[in-house]
């Protein structure tokens, strides 16, 4: 026990230490570099000190320090930080370790809601609909898997997996559909919400996604040893006194929630959901409280780690999130699972 404890503590120290460094390279790289220690006196003055610490920045470094770089880091993680632990919470439900929180339907409604809004012309409108589009469409295809899998009042894992599959096909197939009347111009747009990406985000991505994502998380890390149980199978969960049916479906509507915020706000990121918990859980243990907090640092740590890396590797071109994610983390994956084959770990 005192092992695992200490297991936890250090890859818990290990993720602290490599967001922080990550912090600052993020805001400090880029086409416009920002010197650290005057984001050191931006932040330090933004919190009261009237004299800051460190240099000043110019009105351009400003600029970019407050309304692109800031921004853009606290939304990749909260969106690393929703879809890990979104990711993490699916795997113990499903009770299958690969599974993410595309089984639900949630990307396919998204998909679905933003080629709405787009072929509606109602992004040209305000920046504001696409997100709102994306997460009525991703809640909306989980209420209709919900209902489509729910039988006397139950919800198997496998009928719901099932449920997923064929209403996530059904609605990529109206997406497909939608996109065949679209102009070129709306089209790529399209494309660049697919492919995932956090160019451009503001503070009003900020806002839309702070509050679901982080009382959702909280609340399922608080709800982390029920989860425990329910890993356990429905008998040995009802044996213990434990409502199945309620906490499978709790579960699933938090996670399918924050997945659906993150998603309005960033597009389709993929691969964050799948690895990261996946790996977390090889490392830790299957205890979902430790490997729920440790998924969603480690979520920030990689989506934020991703992002920079598709800023900088080609300045002053940029590489779409989604493409960093799965060309860093497929590989590193794929390395991860042989090396523990070959040790006997899986």
């Amino acid at each position: 026990m005192m092992h695992q404890l200490q297991k936890v503590y250090g890859y818990g120290l290990g993720l602290v230490i490599a967001f922080v460094i990550l912090f600052v390279v993020s805001i400090h790289m880029g086409t416009i570099t920002i010197p650290i220690n005057g984001a050191i006196d931006e932040i330090t003055r933004a919190i009261g000190f009237v004299n800051g610490i460190g240099a000043p920045l110019d009105d351009n470094q400003r600029a970019v320090f407050w309304f692109i770089r800031l921004p853009r880091l606290l939304v990749g993680v909260l969106v690393g930080s929703a879809l890990a632990t979104a990711g993490a919470v699916m795997q113990g439900v499903f009770a299958n370790p690969l599974a993410d929180p595309g089984v639900v339907g949630v990307s396919s409604g998204a998909s679905l809601g933003a080629v709405i809004a787009i072929a509606l012309g109602l992004t040209s409108v305000s920046m504001f609909y696409m997100p709102l589009f994306a997460f009525g469409g991703a809640f909306g295809a989980v209420v209709l898997i919900v209902g489509l899998a729910m039988r006397d009042n139950k919800v198997q894992p496998i009928t719901l997996l099932l449920s997923g599959v064929a209403v996530s096909l059904f609605l990529g197939a109206l997406t497909s559909g939608l996109l065949t009347f679209m102009n070129e111009y709306r089209l790529r747009e399209f494309l660049f919400w697919m492919v995932g990406g956090l160019d451009y985000r503001r503070w009003e991505h900020v806002v839309i996604a702070i509050g679901p994502i982080i009382v959702g998380i909280s609340v399922l890390f608080m709800l982390a040893r029920h989860l425990n149980v329910l890993v356990l199978g429905d008998v040995e969960a009802r044996a213990l006194g434990q409502s199945v049916m309620f906490y499978r479906l709790l579960f699933l509507s938090i996670a399918s929630v924050i997945t659906a915020t993150a998603v309005c706000v960033s597009g389709f990121v993929g691969f964050v959901g799948l690895v990261v918990p996946h790996i977390m859980r090889i490392l830790v243990g299957p205890d979902h409280r430790s490997l729920l907090p440790l998924s969603a640092l480690a979520g920030a740590v990689f989506l934020v780690f991703c992002d920079t890396l598709g800023r900088v590797i080609l300045t002053p071109i940029e590489i779409r999130l989604g493409i960093m994610t799965a060309l860093v983390g497929a590989p590193y994956f794929l390395f991860l699972l042989r090396r523990l084959r070959a040790e006997g770990g899986i």
